[in-house]
């Protein structure tokens, strides 16, 4: 009859003569090891024990042997078809797992354990065996067992390797917490570097803009805009939270683009607008070399938001999906912006004149997927006449 029990803040009981480890080894002192080691001394609090073995005598022992040690937190079972679902249900940090079982061996359950552990997860398997041929060992070993302890059990023998492991688990444990404290000092620090980097990049965009933009508010517009499209094309929302703070950037390059050119109140030249389609290259090198997602994403945006679906645009010529999907977006938010306010060269369209126009452009300027979706948007004019805020990171 398979039996499973858990025990919980059991008062230890006493063991006879013989459980007490009478024939173990004496130390130096010539005292018996102690069943017992200090509280806390594995790191763990109160460490959780799962007993699998069919023999009802040896869960008794050890948990004895554990509850004289200070160990209360024990489930055991003596069906080795339950050992998965108790590992799972009390997520133990040591199984006592007996080798021979009939039905299903150790070795059987020991494969199906490992694979319920995460990677990298330090979680002791100490074998069960009164099998002392080397062979059973090996495979057991080799399977991901962390050690043997050898029946008849010896009380001395039993405590000392079970401190062992959960002393191990404990460190391990302790380092793993102090991974991830540090990592988030790192990644808090990264922010708060990328941040300052984006603040600098922002305030130099913005000296940039306001030469061709009185109220300074362009690239914060574009930001919300593409930001919203992206949204609404079913974007990640992670890369739509990149897109409301790298399109600021966009034409960051501008800030290399002399006056005379930026500000012509007419058409430009042919040589002129070849220095003006200079502003994406110059953006993409000053934003080149960024270690985080949003600084890649920005110098790709830099460098391809002028990029047209039918390959007609510049700098490089590209097509199509070749366009990084977070340039398209912006193209479609950076012409509707520009056209539905005015600039120094020319006055502001009507809006049904942009979006006349953004139609018309669909699958030779746009992403025609993005043109279709941005054109389903019932707040295009909030786009234009709203005030629009500082994008928050």
């Amino acid at each position: 009859m398979d039996r499973v029990s858990r025990q919980a803040k059991v008062s230890p009981p006493r063991l006879s003569g013989s459980e007490q480890g009478g024939s173990a080894p004496r130390g130096p002192a010539g005292r018996a090891p102690s069943a017992r080691w200090p509280e806390g001394g594995h790191g763990l609090g109160e460490p959780r024990i799962l007993i699998i073995d069919d023999e009802s005598t040896n869960i008794e022992m050890l948990s004895r042997i554990l509850a004289r040690a200070g160990i209360r937190a024990v489930t055991t079972t003596s069906d080795p078809r339950q050992a998965l679902t108790l590992f799972r249900d009390t997520n133990p940090d040591l199984v006592l797992l007996d080798l021979h079982m009939p039905g299903k061996d150790g070795l059987s359950v020991l494969e199906e354990l490992r694979g319920a552990i995460p990677e990298g997860t330090y979680l002791p398997i100490l074998m069960l065996t009164g099998d002392g041929r080397s062979e059973a060992r090996q495979r057991a070993l080799s399977g991901g067992a962390r050690d043997f302890l050898t029946k008849p059990f010896e009380i001395s023998e039993v405590v000392l390797r079970i401190r062992n492991l959960l002393e191990t688990r404990g460190l391990h444990l302790r380092l793993e917490s102090h991974n991830r404290d540090l990592e988030g000092l790192v990644t808090a620090r990264t922010r708060q570097l990328e941040d300052a980097q984006i603040e600098v990049l922002e305030r130099l965009a913005g000296a940039a803009e306001v030469r061709d933009d009185d109220t300074g508010q362009h690239t914060q517009r574009v930001a919300t805009t593409a930001s919203v499209l992206a949204s609404a094309a079913r974007m990640e929302e992670s890369s739509v939270g990149l897109i409301r703070r790298a399109a600021p950037l966009h034409d960051v390059g501008k800030i290399g683009i002399p006056d005379a050119i930026l500000l012509k109140p007419g058409r430009l030249t042919d040589e002129e607008f070849e220095v003006m389609k200079r502003h994406t290259t110059i953006g993409a090198r000053i934003l080149a070399g960024g270690r985080s997602d949003l600084m890649q994403m920005a110098e790709r945006i830099a460098l391809n938001h002028h990029e047209r679906w039918d390959g007609t645009g510049y700098p490089r010529g590209i097509a199509a999906e070749t366009i990084p999907l977070e340039a398209r977006v912006v193209a479609v938010a950076d012409f509707f912006d520009a056209l539905t306010h005015a600039r120094p060269y020319r006055q502001a369209w009507p809006l049904a004149k942009v979006t006349q126009e953004i139609a018309a452009l669909a699958g030779r300027h746009f992403d025609p997927h993005l043109a279709r979706v941005f054109l389903s948007l019932e707040s295009l004019g909030q786009f234009r006449d709203a005030p629009v805020p500082t994008a928050s990171p």
